[in-house]
């Protein structure tokens, strides 16, 4: 697969996998599956492999550990901390004194000695930011962490986190089907040298063309994304037929089509597709060939005007602290 470097110096594969699915979000999953999954991922040279001690309260990450055992020089390895799910249900915790045990679990569960890419997953409304970050550089020193990032992050906080320490990658959801951030997370990024890293770059299914039919399955938090609400879905797939129409001119599949336009923003996008299907995972790989011509990106301009899009995505913005974080 084609290579990207984030920020600093971070190489990559162009698309990286997003690994929350496996453990939470979606419904019930198999683990021996994702664990199959993950290696098809690692042959496909699929190397950004993204979790968070969060998902799945642990268990995505030692998941991910078993899958990439003996496999660890063919990994980018990100994970994040901030986000605390457990019996007690979900907070946000960044304080400085907390980080170095959050990180050291981690690797207890990953199984490995270094994290290459360390998100901070949410902002903590109680401490600065660049408290937090200062924490996270101590990490750098002690080679535990070889580049740190943030997600879900609005201008300021980003400024005031690579005042503390460079920054790889800063991470949030932007797709065709969500493009807020170009109005200033995505310039900023640009101006201040940090990489992108979109999550949910597919629309969180929508963009695939094939959404699945029915009630969505226990867990799917879907099911309370308005997006995906009834008064909302229908102009949304009408939207999602006209990608559909021009990825067949094309060739290609709507979800390809998606990523590949992503890809077409700037050299340092990295879009982290998260799927429970080989067959997906093979699909979405496969984008990172694709080279749009002019007339297409013009198109897809068109296609991806924001006014198409009904519905908020909800809970995940970095303005929304307060929410129940993702």
């Amino acid at each position: 697969m084609r290579q990207r470097t984030l920020g600093d110096g971070l190489a990559c594969s162009a698309i990286g996998l997003g690994c929350m699915g496996l453990s939470q979000g979606y419904g019930p999953a198999d683990d021996e599956e994702c664990t199959a999954l993950i290696r098809r991922a690692l042959d496909l040279g699929v190397t950004l492999i993204d979790t968070a001690q969060s998902y799945g309260q642990g268990h995505n990450e030692t998941l991910i550990g078993g899958a990439i055992s003996g496999r660890r020089d063919a990994v980018v390895l990100a994970t994040k901390f901030g986000i605390v799910r457990d019996s007690d249900g979900v907070r946000l915790d960044a304080r400085p004194e907390r980080v170095r045990d959050y990180c050291e679990a981690s690797l207890r569960r990953l199984g490995v000695d270094t994290i290459d890419l360390y998100y901070l997953h949410r902002v903590d409304p109680t401490v600065p930011v660049a408290e937090t970050i200062g924490a996270m550089a101590e990490l750098v020193a002690a080679g535990k962490v070889r580049h740190l990032g943030l997600s879900e992050v609005n201008v300021g906080q980003l400024e005031q986190a690579a005042a503390v320490h460079p920054i790889a990658a800063v991470q949030f959801e932007w797709s065709i089907m969500w493009r807020e951030p170009e109005d200033d997370v995505v310039p900023a990024a640009r101006r201040l040298g940090i990489g992108v890293v979109p999550y949910s770059p597919l629309g969180r299914g929508m963009l695939t063309g094939g959404l699945p039919t029915g009630t969505y399955a226990a867990g799917d938090f879907r099911a309370g994304d308005p997006r995906f609400r009834a008064e909302n879905l229908a102009a949304n797939l009408t939207a999602v037929d006209a990608l559909r129409a021009l990825a067949a001119e094309f060739g290609v599949t709507p979800g390809q089509l998606a990523l590949a336009w992503l890809l077409a923003q700037d050299p340092g996008v990295v879009p982290i597709p998260g799927t429970r299907r080989v067959a997906r995972l093979e699909e979405n790989a496969a984008a990172a060939d694709i080279d749009l011509p002019p007339a297409a990106l013009g198109r897809l301009a068109e296609i991806a005007d924001r006014c198409a899009w009904a519905g908020d995505r909800q809970s995940f913005a970095a303005q929304n602290t307060a929410r129940t974080p993702r």
